[in-house]
């Protein structure tokens, strides 16, 4: 069973081609500057085991249709071609970021919901007109045979509780306006957590975990018996922890002490805080890659850009397990979770009252691989669990249409 994966931005359409029997990737690729000029850049697994063939080109891609269209040719035609037709798929599963309270699972990506899909842009004007763009385009192009199925990352939170999820703002603002709080990477908390019971051979529904996505955009969540009952991102993904180019929380006065200061409009602000402030606006870099070269070469700031991130995190470790009344695990994931060794062990450190040992020998050199990464006994237990949100699309557009 073949199913493809589609990861929409605003200019950009990720995909991934996986083979269900063995959860393999066949293909991937990406088409990006839609609606600039165009670039696909397209990865077959062809020959022995390992081996690749990887396309690269320009292509005009005026909308996501035209980016669609050369995405089945990639598939289907050339030297790097993986299918003799798109009817060997047997379904596609969109990547959406925001249902809203409307969706709190996966769903088949009728018209309407496409159109709720739409409308629900406001709450996230970046992430759900490209998701509905996409939708349309690939249905445009897919044949009307394959189905296709809407995953959405906000879908994971539906099961936190009403006293986590409203704002201490006048209840009419929930009931008209629709404001609280909603969660994203619900894919990859999902994912990770499932993965690290399946692991150890338990019941997720015995199990307290604190699952760290930590990469550009981070979020930190509070998983009760496989379900999330809390998380740090918001209303939006701007809230939570310091990220790449995100403040995350901060106090609301600031922003209208700053927007008064600097005379600048709502919008403008909106965009200083998801593109100028965080990592970068604190240190200097976005990329905790180039953070890390900083700090060793003795920059101050981005020493404290690290310090702010790695004390958040801590925090909302410690209020989880609180929340949850206990904590047995504690996952990494995400590109720093996962290959951050040092973000990691600064974080565990001084955290024996929670029962977190960690082996500071083998943490360092934990990369991206399924490990456990404290002292044998420790009480609470540190994975890094590589994340997969494409594999859990996969797995859900296959269990919805019972494929």
């Amino acid at each position: 069973m073949k199913i493809l994966v589609v990861n929409a931005g605003s200019s950009s359409l990720k995909y991934q081609l996986i083979n269900l029997n063995d959860e393999s990737v066949l293909a991937k690729g990406n088409c990006e500057r839609i609606g600039i000029d165009g670039r696909i850049t397209h990865v077959a697994s062809i020959g022995a085991p390992g081996e690749s063939k990887k396309i690269e080109a320009d292509v005009n891609f005026p909308t996501h249709t035209e980016a669609f269209m050369s995405v089945v040719d990639a598939l289907t035609k050339g030297e790097a071609a993986v299918l003799s037709s798109m009817d060997e798929i047997g379904a596609v599963g969109h990547r959406v970021v925001h249902g809203g309270e409307v969706y709190s699972g996966t769903v088949s990506a009728t018209e309407e919901v496409i159109k709720t899909i739409e409308d629900l842009s406001e709450l996230a004007p970046v992430h759900n007109p490209a998701n509905a763009l996409a939708l349309r385009a690939c249905k445009a192009v897919i044949p009307e045979s394959v189905p296709q199925a809407a995953v959405f990352d906000t879908a994971f939170h539906a099961t936190i509780p009403e006293k986590a999820y409203i704002y201490g703002m006048p209840y009419e603002f929930y009931e008209k306006y629709n404001v609280r709080k909603y969660g994203f990477h619900g894919s990859s908390h999902s994912y990770v957590t499932k993965k690290l019971a399946l692991h150890l051979g338990k019941d997720i529904s015995a199990m307290k975990i604190v699952s760290c996505h930590l990469g550009n955009g981070s979020s930190i969540t509070a998983v009760d018996g496989g379900k999330s009952v809390d998380t740090s991102m918001g209303f939006t993904p701007l809230d939570g922890i310091l990220m790449g180019t995100r403040s995350g929380a901060l106090d609301p006065s600031a922003v209208t002490y700053m927007m008064k200061k600097l005379n600048i409009t709502p919008a403008e602000m909106e965009s200083l805080l998801n593109k100028k402030s965080g990592l970068l606006g604190i240190g200097g870099y976005s990329d905790n890659r180039d953070l890390t070269n900083a700090i060793k070469a003795g920059d101050k700031k981005a020493k404290l850009a690290g310090d702010i991130l790695r004390y958040g995190i801590k925090k909302y470790i410690g209020a989880y397990a609180a929340v949850m009344n206990g904590l047995d695990y504690v996952i990494f994931t995400g590109g720093i979770g996962e290959n951050a060794f040092d973000v990691r062990e600064d974080i565990c450190s001084d955290m024996q009252f929670l029962g977190i040992e960690l082996d500071k020998s083998l943490n360092s050199t934990v990369r991206g691989d399924l490990e456990c990464v404290t002292v044998k006994g420790s009480k609470t237990e540190v994975w890094v669990v590589p994340t997969n949100e494409e594999l859990l699309i996969a797995r859900s557009t296959k269990e919805l249409f019972g494929l």
